[in-house]
């Protein structure tokens, strides 16, 4: 016998996050993050960090040091150098993903290699399910590998259907839909729960209206669910335990 189960829904709308600006960052806080405390936003499930940063001509994190998290970046505009500990030095372009698992620990520095040009990326952190282990480091060039109209499976806990595997068990899709278009969401039992966040375009989901920078977390999801786009829409859509 299937049992109906009403989906609870939760709208983080991109005018509420919280905020900083240093200078050469600008930042916009799903979750509470650095000197941003709020309470009612400390994370969803195993997701702990949503920012929104944009980085100045030049600027950028000088070295500093992470343990115990999967760390996730995508560029939306401009470039980012990357360097590490574990000997890695590249230059993430727009439309590209980047994966680092923290492990035991890693060094590593971030900066905007253009002198005219800002860089907009989003960077997501997600609780490891296991403590320690080795770091490890990926880049996912987007670009050709995404299909239109569809969802693309990026990473997941168990490295299938050429997903690079993580320390967790989670799924991040990537979504690239025109204006117009569907996205048939499958239900999936292992991953009752989602969250939605929208890079850019504007979606209909489950009777909410989400603009860029908006997200929605979404608990005990029905069988299945749609998104309907209302212009170009790129987001990124995590399946969670």
């Amino acid at each position: 016998m299937k049992h109906n189960i009403t989906p609870n829904t939760r709208v983080r709308r991109a005018r509420d996050r919280g905020t900083a600006d240093h200078g050469w960052l600008t930042a916009r806080f799903t979750f509470s993050f650095a000197d941003y405390f709020d309470p009612e936003h400390m994370g969803f499930h195993a997701l702990r960090v949503m920012n929104n940063d944009t980085i100045a001509p030049g600027g950028g994190f000088p070295t500093h040091s992470h343990s115990d998290m999967e760390i996730f970046t995508y560029v939306i505009n401009g470039e980012l150098e990357h360097k590490d500990s574990m000997g890695n030095g590249s230059v993430i372009r727009a439309g590209d993903l980047q994966y680092m698992s923290a492990g035991s620990g890693i060094h590593h520095s971030e900066f905007n290699p253009s002198s005219e040009n800002p860089t907009n990326l989003y960077q997501v952190w997600l609780h490891p399910n296991e403590r320690g282990g080795t770091p490890r480091y990926a880049e996912k060039p987007l670009g050709n590998a995404t299909a239109d109209n569809a969802l693309t499976l990026l990473f997941s806990g168990d490295g299938r259907d050429g997903a690079t595997a993580i320390r967790q068990d989670a799924e991040i899709w990537f979504g690239k839909v025109d204006a117009g278009q569907t996205l048939q969401i499958p239900a999936s039992a292992p991953a009752p729960h989602a969250w939605i966040q929208v890079i850019a375009g504007e979606i209909d989901v489950l009777g909410e209206h989400l603009d860029a920078g908006d997200g929605i977390a979404i608990e005990n999801l029905p069988e299945a669910f749609v998104i309907d786009a209302r212009s170009a829409v790129r987001l990124l859509l995590f399946r969670l335990c």
